[in-house]
């Protein structure tokens, strides 16, 4: 199946596409590893750069969301968009009976994998958050696209495939709010400038504007794609045996392949350890450690004449998968403007963000390590070489080394 060619037949010619795709052999599995996986990145990289990189505004304030926080929200929205597709497909199938359509687990998994894709597409438009209301529209045709698609794939008749349509909907739009909260209790968030390339089989995702280049690694989305297949086929086994119990195991299986749930958050107190005494010429005075099933963190204040430092190291915990794929997101900005430079690169298995000014009042530099732990240095009237020898003066191959025990 070619990628790009698949989504323009889906949107522009609907009706003849959806016989032939209910002619496929396909399973969960392979639709998540060379349709699904791409398609949901769209809106969960471009919101983050519009939202994070490029910013919005108006009345002369320009706003981003917090670098950190915009790509933990990233890769939580994408995986919870992969599994959303998935409980509206169980949806689609179970309420197949009361339309007099017919039962078919991956048939129903097709309709939605591709009739979702007028609203992953449309995500293209949170590139400039001020156009984002357009992706919504764009999602509108989704809906026709799932109404052409039910009397083909789950043969139901013409006539009441519009009812069909709406309750699937409706039952849709309470489990969105249901995953919604999910991701608002990870993380809060959420515009056309750009463009997307590499949208055929490549090993990675590209989303570029004139100065940013993101590009994802899928070779983690495939291995939990698999994940979620395998625990997709102990859910439907267990549905047709009327096991509950494991039914709602395995469902719980396939939110811990997508967000990486049921490891414990390295301990604080390990955190802690890795913040000295002092940072060059500045003494700490204060050090502070706390953990929760979400992450850890520990973090310290160091002061000296009318310097100050704050210096981090944090686990995110519970969201440890999801937030080792944000990092496998290469994002590359290069920004110099009038007082004021950001920066982001890989270096090595890691990523660096920087931004400052250039007059020393202010800095950040972040590190992002290979196994998901963020080390963060933010200085008041320390120059930009004082917070990088700051942090990479710290033991970070133990830090890289700690791992997460099993739940």
């Amino acid at each position: 199946m070619n990628l790009v060619q698949r989504v323009q037949d889906i949107l522009l010619k609907p009706k003849p596409t959806w016989p032939v795709i209910e002619q496929e052999q396909a399973d969960v599995a392979g639709i998540y590893q060379t349709y699904l996986i791409y398609l949901a990145a769209i809106p969960a990289v471009a919101g983050f750069i519009g939202m994070s990189v490029i910013g919005f505004g108006g009345f002369g304030m320009h706003m981003r969301m917090p670098f950190m926080s915009g790509l933990v929200n990233m890769v939580v929205s994408y995986g919870l968009s992969l599994l959303m597709v998935f409980v509206l497909a169980l949806i689609v199938d179970a309420l197949a009976p009361t339309f007099n359509g017919a039962k078919s687990q991956i048939n129903a998994f097709k309709l939605v994998a591709y009739g979702c894709t007028a609203g992953f597409v449309g995500g293209i438009f949170s590139l400039i958050p001020s156009l984002g209301a357009l992706g919504l529209v764009a999602g509108l045709y989704s809906i026709y696209l799932i109404y052409t698609g039910l009397p083909v794939l789950m043969k139901c008749p013409q006539e009441k495939a519009g009812a069909y349509t709406a309750v699937v909907i409706v039952c849709g739009i309470v489990a969105a709010i249901i995953v919604g909260a999910v991701s608002a209790a990870v993380m809060p968030g959420r515009g056309f400038r750009g463009m997307v390339s590499g949208m055929h089989r490549d090993p990675d995702i590209r989303i570029s504007t004139p100065d940013v280049e993101a590009h994802i690694d899928t070779s983690k989305m495939e291995a939990m794609a698999k994940k979620m297949e395998e625990a997709g086929k102990r859910m439907e086994a267990a549905q047709k045996s009327g096991d509950g119990a494991t039914a709602g195991n395995a469902l719980g299986e396939m939110m811990s392949a997508i967000t990486g749930a049921g490891g414990e958050p390295i301990a604080a107190d390990e955190l802690k350890t890795a913040l000295p005494e002092r940072a060059g010429d500045l003494k700490r005075n204060s050090v502070e450690a706390e953990s929760s099933k979400m992450g850890s963190s520990a973090k310290a204040i160091y002061t000296g004449d009318d310097k100050r430092l704050n210096l981090s190291v944090t686990d995110v915990g519970g969201t440890a998968g999801l937030a080792a794929l944000g990092w496998a997101a290469a994002i590359t900005l290069d920004r110099d403007t009038d007082g004021k430079v950001e920066r982001v690169y890989k270096q090595g298995a890691r990523t660096v963000r920087e931004e400052y000014r250039k007059d020393g009042s202010q800095g950040e530099y972040t590190l992002i390590l290979a196994n998901g732990l963020i080390v963060e240095a933010k200085g008041q009237r320390l120059d930009q070489a004082a917070l990088k020898s700051t942090v990479e003066g710290l033991d970070l191959a133990r830090l890289e080394s700690l791992k997460r025990a099993k739940s």
